[in-house]
Parts: C-alpha cells; structure tokens; sequence
C-alpha cells in the first residue's frame, strides 16, 4: 500500500483532483466540469478516485484549494485551505526550479504571481473582463465552428496573424467578425486571437508587473499551443507548460497537506466512499445589527458541521 496525499482544486469551470507520492510523483489525476455543482462533483471525483486506486493507495493528508475550497474541505475532511495563488506557486516551485513568474489562465479567471527565493512577492488576479480568460477562446472557437482542442493548432500554421482589438470581449469578436468579412484566412485569425488575449493579459493582469524568466505557463489554456507561442512573442523569452498544467493547483494542494500532516500528525481525510452522504447548503440573513449578514450553513446526512458568512463571528462560535 502506498502512503499518499490528495489535492483538490474546485472552480466555477473545473474541478480537479490529483494524488502525489511522498516523493511529489503524480499518481492519479482528475478533470471534471463543475457544471454549478460544486458538492456533487466533488463526490464523483473522489469516488472515482477510489475507484481507480484505494486498493493500492492509502490517503495520509488531503488539502483543498479553488473558489470552492472552504466547502470543499468540509466534505473530504481536509487537512489544509489556502487560496489558489499559494497553491499555484508550491506546485511551480517543485516543478520548475527557481521560477520567477506564474502565468496562469483558466476557465473564468487569470492570475499573475510573481517569486523571489520561492517566496511569492506580488500578484495579480484578472478584472470582471473575460477577454483575458479561456472563456473568451471557447466562445470565439464557437463562433468560428473550430474545436477549442484544436485552436492550438491552426494558430501554428499562421504566417501573418492579424491585429484584432483585444481590451474588450465585445470588441474583440466584432473586430474578428470585421476580419472575417474582409477575406483573412482561418489560421491568421486564430493567430491573432491568441495575440490578443495575450496582450488583454498582461495590459490587464500583468500590467506593471516585472515579467521575469523563469516563467511558467499554467491552466487548462495552457494545452493551447497558439498562446503559449504569442506569450514567447510577446515576451521574447521562452514560457516553460509543465506536463501537468491543467491541474497544478490541485498538485500544490496535495504538496500543502503534506507539510500539514507532517505537523498535525494524523489526517482528517473521510474516504473515498462519500457518495453516499448527504450533503447540503442552506443560508438566512442574520437581523443582529445593520449589516444583515447573510449566514451559511453545511450540513452532512441533516447534522450541522459548519457555519460561516457573519463578520462578527457570532454564529459561527456556536458550531460546535
């Protein structure tokens, strides 16, 4: 049986789940659509995990990272929390050794993490706009009835891509439509899509920021060989993808449990067999003072386990 460590990273597009050795070798991994159900979700992925490997793999630290991760963690009984930029930054520094900046793009949102010594120094997380997310390639790959797995490809074989507006979503498909309309080729204009989200990025999200090598590409975009070539352009240096982009939060989660562990000694972690729990969200506005909050509460098979949402910590006190 080998001991090893679980990491879960729950987005509004992906959920992705992975198991390292002690050794930070990648033993099983997950990809799955969140599709708005974040809890069933969850559920599937660790009973498919199980499925694949509790006969030969023993769970000794489960750590959880994402917009979900607080819940998250109440299903699986993880033994750590931490926010994305944390979890994004262990898994590079193992990947890569002394990487200095984190590009990362994902389904909904994009970020910029900047390290020094391991340490990170600064970063930055994308604006309500999506013209710099992977969102805004799928609905442009939509449009022009190409395979978003495929995107990569055409931009490859461009051999002038054209300069579409890329500060706006909006603009940039009525600027590519415009192209389109003039008689520009398939490929060029995928080209000059990627360009465009590439500078959207770093006007937007790395604006201001010193961009330094060793740089590291990663998220699910970063399988799109056509961006990872207009960041190279851009930034005139070479952008590292490592094998395992599109789940690199879910690696650094498993890499924080293993610290965790190691410190608290025994994990928390409830098995693969969760499919057979009943979990549930419910919420009520707190009428205490003016602020009104709103008070979330989880409960596991109708026994409250967790609440949280009140700024004074009056309910979540009670939890017990």
């Amino acid at each position: 049986m080998i001991q090893a460590y679980l990491g879960v990273d729950v987005g509004s597009v992906s959920t992705n789940l992975v198991i390292i050795s002690e050794l930070g070798q990648l033993l099983a991994s997950k990809y799955m659509r969140t599709n708005g159900r974040p809890i069933q979700t969850v559920q599937e992925g660790i009973q498919a995990l199980g499925q694949e490997a509790a006969s030969q793999i023993e769970i000794i630290g489960c750590g959880t990272t994402g917009s979900a991760r607080y819940l998250t963690s109440m299903i699986i009984g993880a033994d750590v929390v931490k926010n994305e930029i944390t979890a994004h930054a262990i898994a590079a520094s193992h990947e890569i050794e002394d990487v200095r900046t984190i590009i990362e793009i994902g389904g909904q949102d994009s970020k910029i993490i900047i390290l020094q010594d391991g340490i990170v120094t600064d970063f930055a997380m994308n604006t309500v706009c999506a013209a710099g997310t992977g969102s805004f390639l799928d609905q442009q790959a939509s449009r022009l009835c190409i395979p978003i797995e495929e995107f990569g490809g055409y931009a490859a074989k461009a051999t002038n891509p054209v300069r579409i507006a890329g500060r706006c979503a909006v603009f940039a498909e009525s600027d590519m439509i415009h192209k389109q309309q003039l008689g520009y080729n398939l490929e060029d204009i995928v080209a000059g899509l990627c360009e465009a989200l590439v500078r959207n990025y770093m006007n937007n999200v790395g604006k201001g920021k010193e961009i330094m090598a060793p740089v590291v590409f990663q998220g699910g975009v970063a399988a799109n060989q056509g961006l990872v070539r207009a960041f190279k352009k851009y930034l005139g240096f070479e952008v590292v993808v490592p094998p395992y982009h599109d789940v690199m939060g879910a690696i650094g989660a498993a890499y924080l449990a293993r610290e965790a562990v190691k410190r608290k000694g025994r994990t928390g972690f409830k098995g693969f067999n969760l499919e057979n729990i009943n979990f549930r969200t419910t919420s009520f506005e707190c009428r205490g003072c003016s602020n009104a909050c709103e008070v979330v509460q989880f409960f596991e098979n109708n026994n409250l386990i967790a609440r949280w949402g009140d700024r004074c910590g009056k309910w979540e006190l009670q939890v017990g």
